[in-house]
């Protein structure tokens, strides 16, 4: 008896890990699939304003 009572949390600990997983997959802002917020790090509008002063200062 204690013995599937601790496998039923050790499973349901990991489809609750699981479940998160999936749940920040597809609510990431960022884009980013992985979950890890390294993609956050980036700021696109900052690149994005480079690319436009190069291309300027190009022309």
């Amino acid at each position: 008896m204690i013995q599937e009572l601790i496998i039923l949390v050790v499973f349901l600990a990991a489809a609750f890990y699981m479940g998160r997983m999936l749940y920040r997959s597809f609510a990431a802002k960022s884009g980013c699939a992985k979950g890890c917020g390294s993609c956050g790090a980036i700021d696109f509008r900052k690149i994005q304003q480079e690319l436009e002063k190069k291309r300027a200062a190009a022309q």
